[in-house]
């Protein structure tokens, strides 16, 4: 029974993290794409091994559902990740995968599991500012642009096939990210927040991120780049993980993305 568990957590991870490492930082893939987004990405950043995690429904999980909803998926999350909370850890998330960090983080805490040291958002507004985002207000056929765009940003040819079976999970992951709305009285998570924006997304401008310091303690950071260059790991990016999981926690005033 051991065996069938540890092969069951391990769907949920590229490979077996190291017994090794100080601290683990859980990249988690946003909307329409698998834990293969982050192949560029190092096995380290510093002492923090980067741990990519892989979604139902794509990929190598291709054959499983796709979550329905943000709450489904980070209550499987918090199960799944548990064996592995053993040491410092922190998630990252980027645009919708970052709501994902935010309410995995809160059903940790409510099920009495270990939580995050740091919770790493990147280009998204607080959960209660939102939903925002252009595939919100996209058709099927915009979507589908979008993920011939996206794919040729990982290298990948954009074989209808594959255009076809990105899209479905996209569009689970858009309704989901709809279906989760605004939340009204958003909780406060036990942890600090690093705030991550972009001088030149215009996806997700940063000054619209300031509203996570309802969230928590938090620090913001504009980094230089568009709103998908966090996918090249820029050094910039790295060191800001790197030091903020494993420092204490700092504030810095929403000010700072004016």
């Amino acid at each position: 029974m051991a065996a069938v568990g540890s092969t069951r957590r391990a769907r949920w991870l590229l490979r077996e993290p190291s017994r090794e490492a100080a601290a683990r930082l859980f990249a988690l893939p946003y909307s329409g794409c698998g834990a293969s987004m982050y192949r560029g990405w190092p096995q380290f950043a510093g002492e923090v091994e980067i741990c990519a995690v892989q979604l139902p429904g794509r990929e190598n999980r291709l054959r499983e559902e796709p979550y329905s909803s943000f709450g489904s998926l980070s209550e499987q999350l918090a199960e799944a990740l548990l064996p592995y909370l053993d040491r410092p850890f922190a998630f990252f998330g980027h645009c919708s995968s970052a709501l994902v960090g935010y309410e995995t983080t809160l059903r940790l805490a409510d099920k009495g599991y270990p939580t995050p040291d740091r919770l790493f958002v990147s280009s998204q507004v607080a959960p209660h500012e939102g939903p925002h985002g252009r595939f919100l207000e996209m058709d099927d056929d915009q979507l589908a642009d979008e993920v011939r765009g996206l794919l040729a940003g990982l290298g990948v040819e954009a074989r209808p096939d594959l255009v076809e079976m990105t899209l479905e999970v996209l569009l689970s992951d858009v309704a989901a990210h709809k279906k989760y709305g605004a939340v009204e009285q958003p909780r406060r998570v036990p942890c600090p927040i690093t705030a991550i924006g972009w001088d030149a997304d215009v996806e997700v401008p940063y000054r619209l991120m300031s509203g996570w310091s309802d969230i928590g303690m938090t620090s913001f950071r504009v980094l230089p780049g568009p709103h998908y260059g966090f996918m090249t790991a820029p050094p910039a990016l790295l060191d800001v993980l790197a030091t903020d999981l494993l420092r204490p926690a700092e504030f810095t005033s929403a000010g700072e993305l004016s």
